[in-house]
């Protein structure tokens, strides 16, 4: 967890100044530090042994889009609370443990799981979870997109709940939630926001990995929030995609190809091609109309130096994902 600014100046500036200021005393400067000092992060909730991450809930709520609710936290740490939020396919969300109606100095950890099953299971894999990327000490969740529709659950954690309170906020950033979005501006796409890849995806990445020394995958998602109506283009997400600096050296290929999803897999090495369904089934809603645009690029580092290299650029659409696949070959 990070100490404030504020605390950290409080603590550099000299007794003198802050007392020739009117500001704190020594003995109140000392206990701001303590106060917000730096804690360890909140660790999402143990795994029980049924599989349903709800069997390790000290409580459980309901919440909607576009509402909040303010609770007492519990009096221990090791006490989570979970709130069911119903999801419609390709809406887009904020989860925030916001700072107007939550204690001073409240230390806490937001998690995502679902949707649920029908055995009435959230299952135990995490969607989406966060530390501190609130206001000081507190959770958000910025964006997170959701294909698929259903009930979902948030869950808090604590790290110093006794005695405090916390407000939990879910709000609609866009896509299917929004009622009247107006029109998108022409080949526009927001900031796009990484997100970690599921642990399947990962899984079946590291395994085409593990075959060839001279062959290396990468794969990486990104959310984009779609307060419109329409749809982004690939154009756009290309771009946003070559803006970034860690691809840069496909900025200058003159002839990128513009693909079909099916399409894409006949450029993959044989070792990933694993991925391509898999890809798909993480990331589409099933009607979408998936595309793709590739790059090319190669380079010699010196004798038996020679490099090969493929970006793939998959846009989702009506998910609001851009996925990056992107495939090295190195001479040895």
């Amino acid at each position: 967890m990070r100490r404030s600014l504020k605390a950290a100046l409080l603590w550099m500036m000299p007794v003198g100044l802050l007392s020739a200021c009117g500001g704190a005393p020594e003995e109140a400067a000392a206990e701001d530090v303590v106060r917000e000092s730096a804690q360890s992060l909140v660790a999402a909730p143990p795994v029980p042994p049924s599989g349903n991450i709800a069997d390790s809930l000290m409580r459980m709520g309901d919440i909607a889009v576009g509402s909040a609710l303010q609770e007492g936290a519990p009096t221990v740490s090791s006490h989570y609370y979970g709130y069911r939020v119903q999801v419609q396919a390709g809406a887009q969300l904020k989860f925030e443990i916001t700072h107007l109606g939550s204690s001073m100095y409240l230390d806490t950890g937001l998690f995502l799981y679902g949707p649920k099953d029908a055995n009435g299971s959230y299952g135990t894999a995490v969607l989406a979870q966060d530390d501190d990327a609130g206001y000081g000490q507190l959770s958000k969740i910025g964006l997170m997109t959701f294909p698929h529709g259903g009930e979902y659950l948030a869950v808090v954690g604590f790290a110093n709940p006794a005695g405090k309170q916390f407000r939990l906020a879910v709000d609609c950033m866009g896509g299917t939630c929004l009622s009247n979005p107006p029109s998108a501006p022409a080949n526009y796409i927001s900031a796009l926001v990484q997100s970690p890849i599921t642990a399947n995806l990962q899984s079946v990445l590291d395994a085409g990995n593990s075959v060839r020394e001279d062959a290396i995958g990468y794969l990486t998602a990104f959310d984009f929030a779609w307060p419109y109506s329409g749809e982004t283009t690939l154009d756009a997400a290309a771009a946003a995609i070559l803006a970034r600096g860690q691809y840069r050296g496909y900025r200058s290929y003159p002839t990128p190809e513009t693909l079909t999803y099916a399409g894409f897999e006949s450029l993959m090495f044989s070792m990933f091609t694993p991925l391509h369904p898999a890809i798909l089934a993480t990331y589409g809603n099933g009607t979408e109309n998936v595309q793709v645009k590739r790059y090319y690029r190669e380079f010699s580092t010196g004798p038996n130096g020679d490099n090969k290299r493929s970006l793939f650029v998959i846009l989702f659409p009506r998910s609001f994902k851009v996925v990056v696949y992107e495939q090295t070959w190195h001479e040895i």
